[in-house]
Order: structure tokens, then C-alpha cells, then sequence
């Protein structure tokens, strides 16, 4: 049993932990009814399930902070393309996975093959080790694919 202030309360009856919840208006909760004794904290609901809900938004803005993303064009000039290529091997050598978007406008739609192959030129310019997690695929306004750091065996 945990008191409201976080003390260690012992062991207590689940009848004399209601009684001290309700004496002290507050919430009896159930942290972790898999533990021998079971473990439950006096607190006040509201607290309790916005404290869990900031947790849970922690946890995915974590998950979502996991990938970077590199945005090229088809007809985007050498030196731009190289300039996009060091982020991107930056960003494979620190291990993060990468999305690439090949942005297609226009006509340039209508030439999926050309885009295509200039996105394959753009991945096999990459020098860093990698892997492709998600191949090749039409998504939006363009061309995408995600790729990870090849796992060094050792």
C-alpha cells in the first residue's frame, strides 16, 4: 500500500485502504495486481489518469522521433543531391532508420519508370552500409522508400 504523498504504508486489509481512501477523499487504485501482495496507491483518479495519459504521449512523440526523413525531386540538381546524400549518411551512421520521399510534380507523375530509376541512382550513391526496411513504393506526391543501418555483426 502506498499512502497519497508516496510513503510506504505496509501491508493493509483491502477494507482498511478503502477506509483510509475514503477518510482522506481520494482514490484507492490497483498499480500492479500481478505482485505478491498486490500493490495500490491512494490518489485522486483524475491525477492518476492524466499522469498516465502524459506518459503514453511521451512514449509515441519517442517513437515517432525514432526516423528522419530526406525529401529529394526528380529533376533536383548534382550538387543538391549530394548536399541531401551527407545528411542521409549522416543520419544512417548515428543509426537512425531514414525515409526518402522522391517529391513528383506534374508531368513528372505521369513518368513513374524515369522517376523510378533516378531514385534508384540517388540509393546506390549511398556509401554508408544499409538496408531497405520498405521497398520502393508510389505514396503521396511521389516516390517512397525506408531504409535502416545495416546491423554490424561482431
Amino acid at each position: 500500500m502506498i499512502g497519497s504523498a508516496g510513503e510506504n504504508l505496509g501491508v493493509l486489509a483491502r477494507e482498511k485502504a478503502l477506509a483510509l481512501a475514503q477518510e482522506q477523499e481520494l482514490d484507492l487504485i490497483l498499480i500492479n495486481e500481478s505482485a505478491k501482495p498486490p500493490v495500490a496507491k491512494i490518489i485522486d483518479f483524475d491525477k492518476f489518469r492524466y499522469e498516465r495519459e502524459k506518459e503514453f504521449k511521451k512514449q509515441y512523440r519517442q517513437r515517432q522521433l525514432e526516423g528522419k526523413q530526406i525529401q529529394i525531386g526528380a529533376k533536383t540538381a548534382s550538387h543538391d543531391l549530394q548536399v541531401k546524400l551527407k545528411k542521409l549518411e549522416e543520419f544512417l551512421t548515428k543509426g537512425h532508420r531514414v525515409e526518402i520521399q522522391m517529391v513528383l510534380r506534374g508531368r513528372e507523375r505521369a513518368n513513374r519508370d524515369w522517376a523510378r530509376s533516378k531514385f534508384e541512382e540517388f540509393l546506390k550513391a549511398i556509401t554508408v552500409p544499409y538496408r531497405i526496411t520498405r521497398d520502393i513504393k508510389p505514396g503521396g506526391r511521389g516516390l517512397t522508400v525506408q531504409i535502416d543501418p545495416e546491423k554490424k555483426t561482431s
